[in-house]
Formats: structure tokens, sequence, C-alpha cells
């Protein structure tokens, strides 16, 4: 399988039709379908499915699609790894994340390298733990940024500094708002929000002491900029970290939990990552700024 071919598949997919893929790669139409075709042969699967007027993706075509984009996203950042000069570092630093408040810190950190080294580019790529986990193992991110439980096993890590409070967030309407602090009782009757990736180990349900099928789950989420709007519709209350949703002026509100709920974070890699020079500078760099607010 040739990484040309795979371009063209990519191209036929994101154009649904073959003469107009055809006309953005510079080629004649029988040239591509002669491609795709041989790409059919030699997978021994249908990938596509040709209409009077566009084609469309088998199951194994929309497989094949999202492993070609990484495939070639991969293939892109080790080029631009390889082909960098030695005397001035330069490159790409992938890092995903959850939606925390703690980016800050490693924000503050890029800020920092790019004075002295403004030909590295970050690239933050916002997902929930599953999200981040399936783009590090794939080799599509550098770093990744893990709250609460981790595989310690299978990941090198670094333990960062900062807390996230958990708490709900509410109409402002809400019974529940006229208090400073939300206790488990006060939810187990309430339509609940829950974060995707919240399980039995996430210390939620732990902390309402009731199992998930006593709760009334209405809706779940990956990023609270959706769940915001749920709470707004007045779907119910939303599980989420501090500081994520700025509520000055809504009709939402934060309170924090009670008894405190709070979650770690860490700086994760594969163990079999191999930096490029660009990322290295950043894990010094990080370590050195941690040690100096530990010392301070």
């Amino acid at each position: 399988m040739e990484l040309r071919v795979l371009h063209y598949f990519l191209a036929v997919a994101k154009e649904q039709n073959i003469s107009a893929a055809a006309q953005s790669l510079h080629l004649t139409q029988p040239t591509l379908s002669r491609q795709l075709k041989e790409l059919e042969e030699e997978l021994g699967k249908q990938l596509i499915i040709r209409g009077n007027r566009k084609i469309s993706l088998t199951e194994e075509g929309i497989l094949l699609r999202k492993r070609a984009e990484e495939i070639l996203e991969l293939v892109n950042r080790t080029e631009k790894e390889v082909m960098q000069s030695d005397d001035c570092v330069r490159g790409d630093i992938y890092i995903g994340t959850g939606e925390t408040d703690g980016v800050r810190e490693i924000a503050r950190v890029a800020h920092q390298i790019q004075e002295n080294y403004p030909g590295i580019i970050f690239h933050i790529v916002s997902g929930d733990a599953v999200d981040v986990c399936d783009r590090l193992d794939k080799g599509l991110l550098d770093f990744g940024i893990l709250l609460g439980d981790m595989d310690k096993m299978k990941y090198y890590y670094m333990e960062l500094p900062m807390k996230n409070t958990w708490g709900i967030l509410m109409r402002r309407d809400s019974p529940l708002a006229q208090q400073n602090a939300v206790s488990p009782s006060d939810l187990w009757d309430k339509p609940l929000i829950l974060s995707r990736q919240v399980d039995n180990k996430s210390g939620l349900y732990r902390w309402l002491g009731k199992e998930p099928l006593e709760l009334r789950t209405v809706a779940t989420y990956n990023l609270i900029y959706n769940a915001s709007l749920m709470v707004d519709e007045g779907m119910g209350y939303a599980f989420t970290l501090e500081k994520l949703v700025n509520t000055t002026g809504s009709n939402l509100c934060f309170r924090p939990l009670k008894p405190k709920l709070e979650l770690g974070m860490y700086l994760v890699w594969k163990k079999s990552q191999i930096f490029s020079k660009a990322a290295e500078i950043f894990l010094e760099c990080l370590r050195k700024e941690l040690m100096h607010e530990n010392q301070g």
C-alpha cells in the first residue's frame, strides 16, 4: 500500500466524487479510478460504493479513511522532524489534554520556550482521556495530560502540582444554587450530566455513595461546552471541574462538592517514545519550572 494511493483515496473520500477528486489531484479520471480499483484488489475489500452523482464509503472504506489520515499525519510529522536543521531547533510539539485550568502551566512554559526557540510550534489537541490515550498510543501525540486515575505501568509520567476541584454546573434558578456547596444526597434524585470517561474508578460514584443504576443519568459529554448548553436548557446538573466555564453574566453557576473532591494531574508519554529535539526541550523546561516552583 503506497502513501501516494492513500492520498488519492482520501481525496476521493473528501470530494465524494471521483471526477472532482481527479481534478484536485491533477489526474485523469481513468487513472484515479484504476488506482482505486487496484487498492481494493490489494486489500481484498470493496472500499467505495459508486453512485450516479457521488460515491460513499463502505464500512471498510470508513476504517481505511481514519487509518489513512493517521498514517499521513504521522508521516508528515516525521518528515518535518528529520529535515530540521541541527543548528536551529524547530519543530512541532503535540499535546493532548482534557479540559483543565492546569493547562495554564503548560502554556506558561510553552511561551518561555518560544522566546528562545521561536521555531517551535505547540499544537494542543482537546479531548477526554479516551481520546488522548488513543492518539498517544498511535504516536500522534508527543505528550498527554491526564487527570485522576491513570495507568502508571503503561506510560512514563510526571506528576504535576496542579489540582482540579470537582463541582456542579447548574442553572442559577436551581434550588441547589442557593447553597455554597453540594453534598451527595442533594444529587441522588437529580438528573445528572456526566463526563464520558466517568466510571467506578473515577471517584465520583464513590463520592455519591450510589451505584450507577441507582442514579438518574440523563446525558454524557466529552467537552464541557456542550454540557453547559444542556444545563442551560434545563436538562440537568453537570459534574465538571472548577474554572472551565465562565459563568459571569450567564444563567449558570458553579458549586463545589462537599466533601471536597479533587483530581491530580499528570503529563504522560509512551515508554517507547523517541522525542524530537523540540519535545526534549519542552520536557526539560517543564521539569526546571516545576522544580523552581517547589523551591520557591
